[in-house]
């Protein structure tokens, strides 16, 4: 494989899981790890990607608020919309973070009477501009890698709560392995949330689905909704149509 297509196969994971490890694209693309760090190094000083230890994240995600750079921004708009309609009026409402999130702050109505938590910094400043919304924002160490909050004291805060909907971004999902993701304190606020949460929604471009990352979040059967960019009767969502209401 060429450099250039090297180069690209990153960028593209990178887009789409928001975060890539060396270790990981080395074995993906049968190459060394200096090899990685060295196309890294490269997409970094060209400002494509931004360089974290052991791997890279996506600069659309670090950089929401800029938003001609957010991958499949059309695609997330469109679920965003489609996750709307699962929030009524009086409900009580989690949100987690990511474009998709931010997406889904922008476009809730100023009508709309609910109370939100969420543990997106980015996500409650959107969510506190609609004035007849309560926002309540869970605190703890906030992650550099996904501008979220984490650790024991949000997990803690969590079990305190019970909300009618939870609202999820999720790095890869499968029929056979459910939620997946790649961080590993990320994975233990994503279990918190669902454990508090009636029904769970999962937002997820169609890229996503079918694939797996290395650490699990829960079953499928564990969610209640599967909200993604395809019609809903799209073939490639009759798997996962057994297990969930397909949005």
């Amino acid at each position: 494989m060429l450099k250039e297509e090297r180069q690209a196969f990153i960028i593209h994971q990178i887009n789409l899981h928001n975060k890539v490890l060396s270790s990981d694209l080395s074995v993906q693309l049968n190459v060394s790890e200096d090899t990685i760090r060295r196309d890294l190094n490269e997409l970094a000083e060209n400002g494509q990607v931004l360089k974290v230890y052991g791997g890279a994240l996506s600069k659309s995600f670090q950089y929401p608020f800029q938003e001609n750079n957010v991958y499949a921004r059309d695609a997330k708009k469109q679920i965003a919309g489609k996750a709307l309609k699962l929030i009524q009026n009086g409900m009580t409402v989690l949100a987690g973070g990511g474009t998709t999130m931010l997406e889904l702050a922008r476009i809730v109505p100023e009508s709309l009477q609910c109370t939100f938590f969420t543990i997106s910094p980015l996500v409650a400043l959107e969510l506190a501009e609609r004035t007849n919304a309560d926002v309540i924002l869970l605190g703890g160490k906030l992650s550099r890698n996904t501008n979220i909050s984490i650790g024991s004291q949000v997990i803690n805060q969590l079990s305190e709560i019970r909300v009618d909907l939870c609202l999820l971004g999720t790095n890869s999902l499968s029929v056979e392995d459910g939620v997946t993701d790649s961080d590993w304190e990320v994975v233990q606020i994503k279990k918190a949330m669902i454990r508090c949460s009636s029904k769970t929604a999962i937002l997820s471009i169609a890229e996503k689905l079918n694939s797996v990352q290395k650490m699990k979040v829960c079953s499928l059967n564990a969610i209640s909704y599967l909200v993604t960019d395809l019609n809903p009767k799209h073939p490639s969502l009759a798997g996962f149509g057994k297990v969930v209401e397909v949005v």
